[in-house]
C-alpha cells in the first residue's frame, strides 16, 4: 500500500492534533479497524473514515483512495469516548 498527502496539510495536523500522517499511516495495519464511508459531505471523490490504534491510542483518519492503488491521508486525530466505544465493541 502506498501513501501521499498534502505537506502543509500535515503541518498543520500535527499543530491541531499532534500526530503526522506519517504516524497516521499504522492505522491500516490494525487487523480490527473499522472503516466506513465518510457521506458527510459531498467531496466530489468516495472518501473513507478508519478507525484503529496508532502507537497505542484509538484514533481516527480519513482517507481516499486514489489512482494506482495509492491512498491519500486527509486528517487525522484520536478518537472521541464515542469512537473509542464503537470501536471496543466492533
Amino acid at each position: 500500500m502506498e501513501f501521499e498527502w498534502d505537506s502543509l496539510k500535515d503541518q498543520g495536523n500535527i499543530k491541531k492534533h499532534g500526530i503526522s500522517f506519517d504516524d497516521a499511516m499504522q492505522v491500516f495495519n490494525d487487523i480490527h479497524a473499522i472503516i466506513i464511508p465518510d457521506d458527510r459531505f459531498d467531496y466530489q471523490e468516495d472518501r473513507f473514515i478508519i478507525t484503529g490504534e496508532i502507537m497505542g491510542r484509538i484514533h481516527v483518519v480519513a482517507y481516499c483512495e486514489r489512482e494506482n492503488n495509492i491512498t491519500r491521508i486527509i486528517s487525522a486525530r484520536k478518537a472521541t469516548r464515542r469512537e473509542v466505544k464503537r470501536y471496543a465493541n466492533s
